[in-house]
């Protein structure tokens, strides 16, 4: 078994490679922060205290493919920006400063506020063009609330953050701001799972659920129902933190039963695009199910 583990990770290229090293190495320094208040939690409350584990650990991973392959990555900064070379770099260095922060939980306050406005930047500058240039295209309205969602979920832990410091009165700002654009995605992701079923869940973006996992359709509907249920009682500020724990759960089983097993057949593929496809979707469904547990330990639990 460990010899395979070893054949499979030597075969993977330097950019695959890097990726997952930066994910394990952040996976357990934030497992080791999260330590106490997963000996405190009881029952589903150990999920949402590894919150900040779920969503530190895909910002390094992410951080270590703009390090690693900066050069490919130049061409998605406009044109009209200049330094694509430098900004490709920044922010890679920028996403492992902030999955530190946000593991370790220091000086959140500024991790989480610059990283949402670095989201938000990209939706304003990168994503919304396209979707008005293609209005039709479903995938488009899809990464908008998947982005501003992230956003959203970086300023719910800037507004934790701030709470705890005394400066409540921002901080529930934030964390309104970002439980609006979760609940919304929510809304939007429920509905797609129902029309469109084959399709991955959780973010439903192009990739389809490999003919090899069972019970594509059942995944689909359940995980389509939770979206709907959890967005309106999001959206309403109505039981935020039981949905939000019940939904981050469910992503999270998902991106370890479905998403786990995508991995691993990418990672021994050949192909590198196909190795950092599957790294990407594993992660990216991770921080969105990060992304709702955030929302969830910021909820009160009387709520």
């Amino acid at each position: 078994m460990h010899i395979t583990i070893l054949a499979i990770f030597l075969a993977i290229s330097r950019t695959p490679a890097s990726m997952c090293s930066a994910g394990i190495l952040i996976f357990l320094i934030a497992l080791w922060a999260a330590r106490t208040d997963l000996a405190k939690a009881r029952g589903l409350d150990k999920i949402v205290a590894l919150s900040n584990l779920c969503y530190a650990t895909p910002l390094a991973v992410f951080g270590a493919l703009h390090l690693s392959a900066a050069k490919d990555l130049m061409p998605m900064v406009p044109k009209y920006i200049p330094w694509h070379l430098f900004w490709a770099y920044f922010f890679g260095f920028a996403l492992v400063a902030a999955s530190l922060s946000i593991a370790t939980k220091i000086q959140v306050q500024w991790s989480g506020l610059l990283f949402g406005i670095a989201m938000f930047s990209f939706v304003a500058m990168l994503i919304i063009p396209g979707v008005v240039a293609t209005p039709n295209d479903r995938f488009g309205w899809t990464l908008i609330l998947r982005e501003s969602s992230f956003g959203g979920g970086a300023w719910i832990l800037a507004g934790s953050a701030m709470r705890e410091q005394g400066r409540g009165q921002w901080g529930s700002k934030l964390i309104t701001v970002g439980r609006v654009l979760i609940g919304m995605a929510c809304l939007l992701y429920g509905v797609e799972h129902f029309l469109h079923p084959a399709n991955v869940p959780g973010v439903p973006l192009e990739k389809f659920m490999p003919p090899w996992i069972p019970g594509h359709a059942g995944i689909a509907y359940v995980t389509g129902a939770l979206l709907l249920i959890a967005g309106v009682f999001i959206l309403l500020n109505k039981k935020t933190r039981m949905a939000a724990t019940y939904l981050g759960t469910w992503i999270v089983l998902l991106v370890l039963f479905v998403y786990g097993p995508i991995l691993i057949a990418s990672l021994m593929d050949p192909s590198v695009a196909v190795q950092i496809e599957g790294i990407n979707y594993f992660f990216d469904t991770l921080l969105f199910g990060g992304t709702v547990l955030v929302l969830a330990s910021a909820s009160p639990r009387t709520d």
